[in-house]
C-alpha cells in the first residue's frame, strides 16, 4: 500500500484511482454496518494501513458526518506507537487508531498450528 500511495502522490492516475476505490469501499462497508446495526459506537483503524496512513483514515471518514462520524485532522496527522483517538469534539462515533504487532500474531498462530499438527 505504501508503494501505491507513493505512486499516487507522484501523479500516477491508476494508483490514485486504486486509493480512491479502496477508500470508497471502506466508506461503503462503514455505511452498510451502520445500516444493519442501527448505530456505530466506535470505528477502529489498525494494522499497517490503519495505523500508518492518515490520508486513508481521513478519506474513509470523509462525507460521513451525517452518520455522526467526524475526524479531527490535527489528531489524525499524529504518529504515535500507542492507542489514540482521532475523532473531533462533535463526533458521535469514537475513532481509534490501535497499533498491532502483526508479526507477533503470525508467530503465535504459527506455533499453535505446528503444535496442533504434532498431536
Amino acid at each position: 500500500m505504501r508503494e501505491v500511495q507513493r505512486l499516487a502522490d507522484s501523479g500516477d492516475e491508476k494508483d490514485r484511482l486504486a486509493l480512491e476505490m479502496y477508500c470508497y469501499r471502506l466508506k461503503k462497508y462503514i455505511r452498510a454496518y451502520y445500516a444493519v446495526l442501527g448505530r456505530v459506537d466506535t470505528i477502529v483503524f489498525t494494522a499497517g494501513v490503519g495505523e500508518n496512513n492518515p490520508w486513508i483514515r481521513q478519506r474513509a471518514c470523509e462525507g460521513l458526518s451525517g452518520l455522526g462520524i467526524r475526524i479531527d485532522e490535527q489528531k489524525n496527522d499524529r504518529r504515535v506507537t500507542e492507542l489514540f483517538d482521532v475523532h473531533d469534539g462533535k463526533s458521535n462515533v469514537t475513532l481509534l487508531v490501535v497499533p498491532t504487532n502483526e508479526e507477533l500474531e503470525i508467530a503465535h498462530q504459527t506455533v499453535a498450528c505446528i503444535r496442533s499438527q504434532r498431536r
